[in-house]
């Protein structure tokens, strides 16, 4: 038995967080997986210790509009598979997933949409949570165990963030955004820091403009849910709100594997 470490952040483009420090946090940290989200950019604008860090693998998904979304997964075991989309073309171009499988689990490296826009955003929004349910599902009931992780751009409960009744009618906090993770859970999936913790005052978001964050006045946007057949396997998840260069900070589980 063994226990992997499991990252995941939101690190509003790799290039600038490169420059602050990120490459000597991540290999302090030596995580076996670490998902990013919102990296803004296309390997070929990205240096060889970022594409080819020693000791891992690496994957890339961007979108046609340069400089927008994109994720990337660092692992040191090559992945069974990979796959980059849902197979639905309006979803697929802006490079929001990975997919990767492994032995013991299928991971989701997802960067969701932000609905704050307008409502044709928010409607795709909703659209992009509908199709990676109907995708997971179709994982899950084929028997693969799911580990999920990104930036939802959700806050689930009055408890994920500081000021629930002013933002209630904010993308991010909408009752139809809330009851889809609702919804989503009730399909079998596991919110991992809610299984450990149920304090208030945990966020993995603060607004860099208002300086939020020195007071912690934020948001809990980032998850890492699980499939209900891997709780046995699950030792820790954890929020690492130390953690500067970006206006998200990172997450984690810990998991047991044979």
């Amino acid at each position: 038995m063994r226990e992997m470490k499991l990252l995941s952040w939101n690190v509003n483009g790799i290039r600038a967080i490169k420059g602050k420090g990120f490459l000597d946090w991540f290999y302090k940290e030596s995580p076996d997986i670490i998902c990013l989200q919102e990296t803004k950019a296309r390997p070929e604008q990205l240096d060889a210790d970022l594409i080819e860090p020693p000791g891992y693998h690496t994957y890339w998904n961007y979108g046609e509009r340069k400089g927008y979304s994109g994720v990337a997964v660092f692992t040191k075991e090559e992945p069974i598979g990979v796959r980059y989309d849902f197979g639905d073309s309006d979803i697929d171009i802006e490079g929001r997933v990975i997919v990767a499988e492994y032995p013991g689990f299928t991971l989701f490296d997802i960067y969701y949409p932000n609905g704050k826009k307008d409502q044709e955003r928010l409607d795709y929004k909703m659209n992009f949570y509908d199709t990676f349910l109907k995708y997971a599902d179709s994982l899950k009931n084929a028997g693969k165990k799911l580990v999920i992780c990104g930036d939802v751009n959700t806050a689930h409960n009055e408890i994920d963030l500081t000021h629930p009744r002013e933002n209630s009618k904010v993308s991010g906090f909408l009752p139809e955004e809330r009851a889809w993770i609702d919804k989503f859970l009730a399909h079998g999936y596991v919110d991992t820091f809610r299984h450990f913790n149920n304090e208030p005052n945990h966020y993995t978001w603060w607004d860099m403009k208002t300086g939020a964050r020195a007071r912690n006045v934020g948001w809990r946007l980032d998850y890492f849910f699980i499939s209900e057949d891997l709780l046995p396997s699950l030792a820790d998840a954890f929020i690492m709100p130390g953690v500067m260069g970006s206006d998200h900070c990172p997450l984690g589980i810990v998991l047991r594997t044979d």
